[in-house]
């Protein structure tokens, strides 16, 4: 199993951007996708971007297409989200895990402890 550490997250004011890092330890970071989910109070976790669809492309929540992109790094195990434009509503804790999709698969790999993502003016 692999599993995760996420940082990068902040307060930030709206129209301002981020870059969340997950950082994975394992052995199979190469043979699966990874992707980002946010938690806001009082919602459930939501699938934001992964790196594997079933179209060949990486799959973008609608809330965030064309704000973020997810990117993933081999050489160092790293799985990048960089955010712009943010907005209010992006405002939630951020985890990574294993996924397919807006799925999360969490027999291969345990969620990470989130970084906050704080969007306020």
């Amino acid at each position: 199993q692999l599993s995760f550490v996420e940082s990068g997250g902040g307060l930030v004011q709206p129209g301002e951007s981020l870059r969340l890092s997950c950082a994975a330890s394992g052995h199979t970071f190469d043979y699966v996708a990874i992707g980002w989910f946010r938690q806001a109070p009082g919602k459930e976790r939501e699938g934001v971007s992964c790196t594997g669809n079933s179209d060949g492309r990486p799959y973008y929540a609608d809330s965030v297409k064309g704000r973020f992109t997810i990117s993933k790094d081999g050489s160092t195990n790293t799985v990048y989200l960089q955010m712009d434009s943010l907005k209010p509503d992006d405002t939630a804790v951020y985890y990574c895990a294993v996924c397919w999709g807006a799925t999360p698969l969490t027999d291969f790999g345990s969620w990470g402890q989130g970084t906050q993502v704080t969007v306020s003016s």
